[in-house]
């Protein structure tokens, strides 16, 4: 997470601003970060969260005020910002972002974002190994593969999965970033789809293979499946804008976008706690209501993007509107997608917990 320092007493702060009346409270959020941190991404329009502290006025008062947060997926560090010369920007581990600001709320608020250690990555290899190196994720099981024949580690599969749908996530939002190398974003998503078909069927197989199982073996299978679904939609949404040569996006595509980024993080962080479903029950049920919420605003946003097409472009540009609600129809099925793979999450922890 990166923090940066507030411009008078120096402390370690998150980017924020006040509220601007002609941008939605997660546009406004992004220009605070790219202005006083010099950061751009994907900008998830559902909050993370709030937190509350005191701010002096300039007339002397000190008055509490309330923060959301709003999750951003940074694609982009700019050489040159706005306040560069008046705060400092660094990177810190959760653990340490937590431990260096001053409001509690938002501590506890960092400590939520990722409350799993599970690192979002998987080294290539052999057939196993399938997350490219193409994007920031780093490296994890390198013991993967030499464990997996012997135990039919399905955590470990799982894991890796999740770490595959969050790399392809990551791809999708820079897709929609206007101006990037599309072609490569593209490739790099259906990559990722394809890795992610290797790790479903070596579940399939084990799941065949394996006497003892961690749940019952439909909950196995309709779990893999659901998240291979996430990852099978985004193909299918890179490939359609890769048919129809689309290169402008609508501010509300960029913002499915972004919830599908965080949608991707907040399943990474699920999977991992299903290695105990009974202490984590109550913390997947919470990541689990979060998907849901997201699906769900994904839905408002999903209706608002289509309306300003058919205004825009109804009457005057039918192909362009035609075109543009297939690629919504598409975002649209990728957080179905998430919500899916939420509710197998669900049912394993009420079977489980």
């Amino acid at each position: 997470m990166m923090l940066v320092t507030s411009r008078e007493s120096k402390r370690w702060v998150i980017p924020k601003g006040n509220p601007s009346a002609s941008l939605l409270p997660h546009v406004a959020a992004a220009r605070e970060a790219e202005e006083e941190a010099g950061v751009a991404g994907a900008v998830c329009p559902t909050p993370l969260g709030s937190f509350r502290y005191r701010k002096r006025r300039g007339n002397g008062a000190s008055l509490m005020v309330d923060v959301d947060v709003f999750p951003l997926a940074v694609t982009r560090e700019l050489p040159v910002w706005k306040e560069q010369h008046q705060r400092e920007r660094r990177w810190f581990t959760l653990e340490e972002a937590a431990k260096a600001v001053d409001e509690p709320d938002l501590s506890d608020l960092i400590r939520s974002f990722a409350a799993s250690e599970f690192k979002a990555a998987a080294r290539r290899t052999g057939v196993l190994g399938v997350v490219a190196q193409h994007t920031w994720i780093g490296s994890m099981f390198a013991w993967f593969q030499r464990l997996l024949p012997q135990t039919g580690n399905f955590f470990e599969m799982f894991e890796a999965h999740a770490a595959t749908v969050l790399a392809a996530s990551d791809a999708m939002a820079r897709l929609l970033d206007e101006g990037s190398a599309s072609g490569d974003h593209i490739r790099e998503i259906n990559e990722r789809e394809n890795d992610a078909d290797e790790i479903t069927r070596r579940v399939l197989q084990t799941v065949r293979k394996t006497f003892l199982t961690p749940f019952d073996r439909g909950a196995i299978t309709s779990l893999i499946g659901a998240m291979d679904d996430t990852v099978d939609e985004m193909q299918a949404a890179a490939n359609a804008i890769d048919l129809y040569e689309v290169k402008t996006f609508a501010p509300e595509m960029r913002d499915m976008a972004a919830i599908i980024v965080d949608a991707a993080r907040v399943m990474a962080e699920a999977v991992p706690l299903l290695r105990d479903v009974g202490r984590n029950g109550t913390r997947l049920h919470e990541l689990t209501e979060r998907l849901v919420r997201m699906e769900s605003h994904a839905d408002e946003i999903h209706a608002i993007g289509l309306k300003r097409t058919l205004r825009d472009n109804g009457a005057t540009d039918t192909l362009r509107f035609v075109v543009e609600r297939e690629v919504y129809k598409h975002l649209e099925r990728i957080v179905d997608a998430f919500e899916d793979a939420a509710n197998e999450i669900d049912g394993i922890v009420i079977d489980h917990s």
